[in-house]
């Protein structure tokens, strides 16, 4: 036999290594023996799976976005996958609860957690350490959908154009008020990022929900408000509040002749509640992936298109590795708002 300089070399290398002891020899067959066992039976679940009803956790209450959106899409994957898709509220905590209790469930792909962009902003609300990790503790699923805020003003208010509010809050700095459904609400963190980004001095004025600070606006005791689209449109369309401007970076079908803020002067300005589906880290690869392609035909549905519509959202389409990187760039987004903001969890 002909062997080349290297092969001799590795052949001399080989034959002066220390072979196994004899005794080792029963442990080493065991330990692969029991790697094999685990790797086919990881196999065997995920060709199998589902086997039973799944749990999908929404970490907020009956009725708000999270809900109704989780609730669509359990319906929906329910029938793709051949099997129930239960809705478990548990919230609290703006969302902590939940997602700790999903964080440390059985990775088996029967417990999956819908989130928003809470997920995101409570690493800076909440102290997180030895509960979980927003990112880290999971396995990303799929994006699902999302909805931009509206930026609406009171109609006696003297503007009609972003412009003309930014020209107006940088002629009265702290002068305006704009109202939220809470301290570290979406609505909250989108008149902190409006305030940085278009560099106006504002003052912000908390309520116990997004109805309340809405009244208000429209009573003209405040000023602004930057609500959710579905609520928001009916009170523009009744002319008890101008639309000024949405926070996503295209135009939203309900309101097409309404610019996006960003378009409309405030450059690079975007806040939209989005939701996903996340997995316990450790979920198999192989049933992370069928989750994913079920999320995407039931995206495909036209019904289901027909409620997002309704609701004001938009599919969001994303790989797995594509939303984790989005979920990432996201935390630093509202890390730098909540931290100059001085935003703390009440």
């Amino acid at each position: 036999m002909i062997f080349s300089r290297g092969s001799c070399a590795i052949t001399r290398i080989a034959t002066h290594a220390k072979a196994p002891r004899l005794s080792a020899l029963p442990h080493i067959a065991a330990a692969f023996a029991f790697a094999m066992a685990t790797l086919f039976s990881l196999s065997a679940d995920a060709q199998n799976y589902p086997t039973k009803p799944i749990r999908m956790i929404v970490p907020f209450p009956p009725g708000g976005g999270s809900d109704v959106t989780g609730r669509v899409v359990a319906a929906a994957l329910g029938e793709r996958v051949g099997t129930q898709v239960i809705v478990d509220n548990r919230a609290g905590a703006g969302g902590v609860i939940g997602s700790e209790l999903a964080a440390n469930a059985s990775p088996d792909g029967y417990t999956l957690l819908l989130v928003s962009l809470a997920h995101t902003v409570n690493p800076w609300l909440y102290d997180l350490k030895g509960r979980y990790h927003p990112i880290d503790s999971f396995a990303a699923v799929a994006a699902i959908a999302a909805s931009p805020v509206v930026l609406a003003v009171n109609p006696t208010l003297p503007v009609q154009s972003v412009s003309d509010l930014v020209a107006l809050a940088k002629a009265q700095p702290g002068r305006l008020f704009y109202a939220s459904a809470g301290v570290g609400s979406v609505t909250h963190l989108a008149g902190e990022l409006f305030k940085f980004t278009a560099k106006v001095d504002m003052v912000h004025v908390p309520f116990k929900g997004a109805g309340p600070a809405m009244l208000d606006v429209m009573s003209g005791h405040t000023n602004l408000f930057f609500g959710g689209l579905l609520a928001t449109v009916s009170q523009v369309r009744a002319g008890k509040l101008r639309a000024l401007g949405v926070g996503s970076l295209k135009r939203n079908a309900i309101l097409p002749d309404v610019p996006s803020i960003s378009e409309a002067g405030v450059a690079g300005y975007e806040t939209v509640n989005w939701f996903a589906l996340l997995a316990p880290l450790n979920t198999p690869t192989s049933i992370v992936e069928r989750l994913h392609r079920e999320v995407s035909a039931v995206q495909n549905r036209p019904e289901v298109q027909k409620q997002f519509d309704a609701d004001g959202a938009t599919v969001l389409r994303m790989t797995p590795a594509e939303f984790r990187a989005y979920m990432v760039a996201d935390m630093k987004k509202w890390e730098r708002v909540v931290k100059e903001g001085s935003i703390k969890a009440q």
